[in-house]
């Protein structure tokens, strides 16, 4: 009697990719391997008769899963709505794992009170929503949102936080506004330096907590850096002179010199607190990255991390599709675009992320239309962080292995995701195949956001991504979303493999 085939031992074989990999250099052709939802095997040759399914890689690039860790699900939208299809649009462009921030006060959940009510209502509306892995990074914007720290940490598994320097006065779409009644703060409240500083202490406090000092590397504050008088004052200035229009005004009344001016601030606060880990967000010209590498040599106890968004390297004022690029911090003249890329080739910046915020036609523009400082900032652009990362980076010999660690590696490690960011055994299997021998335009039309425009209509890339796994399962299969929304919510820090 013949004896039976044994049983796959393997879930998935994805054959004949191209594995580019944080920490290697060189991209071999392998297979991978992938039961219950982890890499186990990297081989060049698996038997495909050992797997339940196989999947044909066609000799294309197996980067890991993007760790986009600056998104902006539920702002202009309900954040059920985002965290279906804006998980859908970053699925496109290799994302994996998506980060989202979060706040209390107008737009996003549009209420206040303590995140030990608001937090469950952001978890219950993403539920069963998203296609990627997702979890968040809160703002502490009342005076007992500090003392919510080390529960945020503990019961939520949310150790990363973020202050909005410029909140204080500005608005945020550039007017002046009275942040009492946008942050929904009472009157006896302020959100100034001095809250700040508090922040940082609590977190400094939870770091050095008995009960967190194994995740104290995984506890950090991010910081959108622009300076609200600097800004205040420009905004006028501009305006009331009326020669700029456009991006370009839009820039010039957010000058480099109040990014720089708030990275500063940043840095001594982070040294009066003791607090080391600091992440500077989305870094938009040459004065503000130069005034974080100043800021590193000045308080070298400091672990800073720098951000770049894949808008800021993509466009500048003259080359994005209209004011739908307007966006906090502004896109730059085109010599800030190039001094960022400098920075990006030297290792200086920790991070490639989208900064994704979805805002539909309707919600974007003002009337007249073509006014910049009546449309509302941010926009979209997840689905093309990897490729246009690859598409740009490459023609300025930006190496893969280096892409891996911008987009995936670094991000997981500083944000506590040591499961992710990798092709290896025993991590996520999180991956995303890329077609790097192709050449298409950039259109809208094209993307699963319902975000109608994109500031880079019309732009060429040379790199798409055709596949992304999530966990071993198809999300993107020939460029199409596939199944039903398995992205769970990130529980951080994860452990350390």
């Amino acid at each position: 009697m013949p004896t039976p085939d044994p049983a796959p031992t393997l879930d998935l074989i994805v054959k004949n990719v191209r594995v580019v990999r944080p920490d290697h250099a060189t991209t071999p052709t392998l297979d991978l391997g992938i039961a219950g939802g982890r890499f186990v095997r990297l081989e060049p040759e698996i038997d495909a008769a050992e797997a339940a399914q196989v999947v044909n890689g066609r000799g294309r690039l197996a980067f890991p899963g993007v760790v986009d860790v600056h998104q902006h699900w539920g702002i202009y939208n309900h954040l059920s709505e985002d965290a279906r299809s804006e998980s859908r649009a970053a699925a496109q462009g290799g994302v994996t794992s998506g980060i989202t921030y979060l706040r209390t006060g107008q737009y996003y959940l549009n209420r206040t009170g303590p995140y030990a009510e608001v937090f469950p209502e952001a978890l219950r509306a993403t539920k069963d929503n998203a296609f990627i892995d997702y979890g968040f990074h809160l703002a502490p914007i009342l005076k007992q949102h500090i003392d919510e720290i080390p529960d945020l940490i503990g019961e939520f598994g949310v150790p990363s936080f973020k202050i909005f320097m410029f909140y204080g006065t500005h608005g945020l779409h550039g007017r002046s506004a009275s942040q009492n009644s946008f942050l929904m703060i009472p009157e006896d409240e302020s959100y100034d330096y001095a809250h700040f500083e508090f922040v940082m202490r609590a977190i400094q406090r939870a770091r050095e907590d008995d009960r967190f000092r194994d995740l104290a590397d995984s506890i950090s504050l991010s910081l959108h850096c622009e300076t609200a008088e600097i800004m205040r004052a420009y905004t006028k200035i501009v305006e009331e002179e009326g020669v700029l229009t456009g991006l370009e005004a839009y820039s010039a009344s957010r000058p480099p010199h109040s990014e720089g001016l708030a990275i500063t601030i940043a840095a001594y606060l982070a040294h009066e607190t003791a607090l080391p880990t600091i992440n500077l967000l989305h870094l938009s010209s040459a004065k503000a990255i130069e005034a974080a590498m100043l800021m590193a040599q000045t308080f070298p106890h400091v672990d800073f991390r720098r951000e770049v968004t894949i808008g800021h390297l993509l466009a500048d004022i003259h080359t994005a599709s209209g004011i739908g690029g307007k966006v906090n911090p502004p896109l730059r003249p085109r010599e800030d675009v190039e001094a960022l890329w400098r920075h990006v080739l030297a290792g200086d910046f920790s991070w490639v992320t989208s900064d994704h915020a979805c805002c539909r036609d309707e919600a974007k523009f003002g009337e007249p239309r073509e006014n910049v400082f009546l449309a509302k900032s941010g926009f979209g652009g997840a689905e093309y962080l990897l490729p246009g990362l690859i598409s740009e980076g490459r023609k300025r010999g930006l190496p893969d292995q280096q892409i891996a660690q911008l987009t995936a590696w670094n991000p997981a490690q500083r944000f506590g995701l040591h499961t992710k960011g990798t092709i290896a055994t025993g991590y996520d299997a999180d991956f995303c195949l890329v077609d790097d021998s192709v050449s298409y335009v950039v259109r809208a039309t094209d993307s699963e956001s319902t975000q109608e425009y994109t500031p880079f209509e019309g732009f060429e890339l040379t790199a798409r991504v055709t596949d992304t796994f999530l966990r071993g399962e198809a999300v993107l299969a020939d460029g199409q979303i596939v199944g039903r929304p398995r992205g769970q919510y990130l529980h951080r820090p994860t452990a350390r493999r």
